[in-house]
């Protein structure tokens, strides 16, 4: 296949939803590394791009993190308690903008130097979102207020403020099950010598 055919062709789609964000239902034909064509159909949910951030403290080896409540998880475990870096979507704003202030609205420390890590698609098989992921380094007088978040917004976040040690121990027992935390924590193990 040469660089100028395309991959895929006569894409339609179908508005499922248009509630919380958009559910759409693609029909299309995809070109398959053998050359022939074959008529597919998925379902993708377009909810916009998102950033998220770990705070951490090289003296003191802790890092900062929420517990709040997510609908689907509830679905599945009867709790839906879980633990995450704080995170939000982009809303017309860049990563680095829209991360800071959510730290800030999540968390209740302002902070103002974050290092951009790496972006990725986190559920690629069904949701549009890529997420920008950062960390930044706090100390104690970075913190203005007690976070929790926006409540006309349905947030009530409760703000842990936990030893490296133990974020990867509530890792590795389960406790702590979002992808984009777990792959922060990973990286400021093994980069930022903590722990």
């Amino acid at each position: 296949m040469s660089a100028i055919e395309p991959l895929v062709k006569n894409i339609q789609s179908q508005l499922l939803s248009d509630d919380w964000y958009t559910l759409k239902k693609y029909t299309f034909d995809l070109r398959r590394r053998d050359g022939t064509w074959q008529r597919q159909s998925r379902e993708a949910y377009d909810r916009g791009h998102g950033a998220v951030v770990l705070l951490y403290n090289r003296r003191k080896q802790t890092v900062v993190l929420t517990r709040q409540f997510r609908m689907p998880v509830y679905l599945h475990d009867g709790c839906g308690m879980l633990i995450e870096a704080a995170a939000g979507l982009l809303d017309s704003a860049s990563p680095e903008a829209r991360i800071i202030a959510e730290a800030e609205e999540e968390t209740g420390f302002r902070i103002t130097q974050i290092e951009p890590v790496f972006r990725a698609f986190m559920s690629p098989g069904s949701v549009t979102e890529k997420l920008w992921f950062f960390i930044a380094e706090y100390q104690d007088e970075d913190r203005v207020s007690h976070g929790g978040g926006v409540a006309e917004e349905g947030e009530d976040i409760e703000v842990l403020e936990w030893p490296l040690q133990q974020a990867l121990q509530a890792v590795a027992s389960g406790e702590i099950m979002d992808a984009k935390t777990i792959m922060l924590l990973q990286y400021v193990a093994l980069n930022k010598r903590l722990g």
